[in-house]
């Protein structure tokens, strides 16, 4: 037969989909924003911003964790909604999340230069233009440009080799974690966790619109579901158990920044978590050794948000929702080839923005990613309903309260990034966030109109949607 469905394959093991997860979650955030939460809401503010946030993560992740085992095909998101709720509502799930991936690779495509200038001060040359008061020059956009040339094509060529880089990388920043943890446990002062609170429920809010943003990731395993050699069962308690290690992780990191820097410290370093392991070790050796880990938490998060944005505009692609271009599979890669290339060049033009992009990108992306999880939680609750007999591997629950508590988590998210609400988004974060869903509105109108879809022939071949 000619127009044989695409096949991705199997390749992820167990490790695999554990660590593409756990690294998504980890990346590089907790390196370049420790400042921005204990200066924005204090130490406690801000462990209660992870716990409120985790708590939100958690009860989504339990409706993720469901869903991909009933359902492990690729796309996520994308597939749960279409049952649940039809075609136009999967398409605006599919889109949200695609620019919650988006948002990462292109702040990791910003963080990189950032973290070099760290090691390598004064490094910039070429002077271009200034935005937001930052001054870009030519070197440092260069290096995120090769960086997002080098991830771009580790997934070009392959899905199994970018998860034995993400194995490695991930250990790497695990490692540099603990080691800045079990020092604030050893080194640290108490005394430095004074104010607990800056702000007070402003303060939380502020911390609370990253939780989002940080926390994605763990639905990087719904996305790559089709292609792990894992039962599927397995799939929903990886899921869960990766979430919790996460939440974890980002409290401890707090705790541990917190414990090592002061007010005074913590107003005028650059780099927070690497200055608190050059306090806590008495040597800056382990400032840049942490930096060094940093870089792989960089590398974890952009290479495992290449795979699950391009996965599912791979999948809006073969639904009819995207031009059939999105929807090629290489030939002996066997990976979504035009889809990376996209979201690859996307993260090519980002550094162009400067620094100030980095907190652009988290605040944009992150109500994005809320309309997904929402969505996700909706599709839940009317599958519960609906579907009943439908087998789920791994259930969270006998009764859909999972669902309805990811819902009211979802909406209480989306109001603090409302106008008016004292964590809104600003200017640029709208900018980004509008003129992502004016694209997806013009392609939502063309797949309303039928322009992607395919001949009745290919429609038989290649229906994906019917499982």
């Amino acid at each position: 037969m000619q127009n044989q469905k695409p096949e991705l394959k199997k390749v992820l093991s167990r490790l695999d989909v554990f660590v593409l997860s756990v690294g998504a979650m980890l990346g590089w955030g907790w390196v370049v924003l420790s400042e921005a939460w204990l200066t924005s809401a204090g130490s406690l503010g801000t462990v209660l911003a992870f716990i409120i946030g985790g708590l939100l993560v958690t009860f989504v992740g339990l409706t993720y964790a469901e869903l991909a085992s009933a359902m492990p095909k690729v796309g996520g998101e994308h597939v749960y909604v279409h049952r649940a709720m039809g075609h136009k509502a999967a398409f605006i799930a599919s889109w949200a999340i695609t620019l919650g991936y988006v948002s990462v690779v292109a702040f990791e495509a910003v963080a990189l230069p950032t973290v070099i200038e760290y090691l390598f001060p004064n490094y910039q040359v070429g002077y271009m233009w200034t935005i937001a008061g930052w001054d870009v020059y030519a070197s440092w956009v260069l290096v995120g440009v090769g960086g997002s040339v080098f991830v771009m094509a580790i997934n070009y060529f392959g899905l199994k080799p970018a998860a034995k880089i993400q194995v490695i990388l991930t250990a790497s920043v695990i490692l540099m974690g603990l080691m800045l943890i079990f020092g604030s446990a050893f080194n640290g002062e108490s005394v430095n966790f004074e104010p607990l609170f800056i702000n007070g429920a402003t303060g939380i809010m502020a911390v609370l619109i990253m939780v989002p943003f940080l926390f994605i990731g763990f639905d990087v395993i719904p996305q790559t579901a089709e292609e792990a050699n894992v039962p599927p069962r397995d799939i929903g308690k990886l899921l869960i158990f990766s979430v919790v290690c996460a939440i974890v992780f980002y409290i401890l990191i707090a705790i541990g920044v917190a414990s090592a820097l002061d007010g005074a410290a913590l107003s005028t370093t650059q780099l927070a978590t690497a200055d608190a392991m050059t306090a806590l070790f008495g040597s800056a050796i382990f400032g840049k050794l942490l930096i060094v880990g940093g870089v792989a938490g960089i590398l974890t998060s952009w290479n495992a948000f290449i795979i699950g944005g391009s996965r599912v505009i791979f999948a809006m692609a073969q639904s009819d929702m995207l031009p059939k271009w999105f929807g090629k599979l290489h030939p002996k890669y066997k990976t979504p080839s035009n889809a990376i290339l996209f979201i690859g060049a996307l993260a090519i033009v980002s550094p162009l923005l400067g620094r100030p992009a980095l907190v652009w990108f988290v605040n944009s992306g992150g109500p994005a990613i809320v309309i997904a999880y929402l969505m996700v939680a909706i599709a839940f609750i009317l599958l519960r309903k609906r579907e009943p007999e439908m087998e789920r591997p791994y259930k969270s629950g006998k009764t859909p309260i999972v669902g309805w508590i990811a819902t009211i988590f979802s909406i209480g998210f989306l109001i603090i990034y409302l106008p008016g609400m004292p964590a809104a988004l600003i200017g640029p974060e709208w900018a980004i966030f509008g003129g992502w869903f004016l694209i997806g509105f013009y392609y939502f109108v063309q797949m309303s109109r039928g322009k992607y879809k395919k001949s009745v022939n290919e429609e038989k071949d290649n229906k994906r949607m019917s499982i």
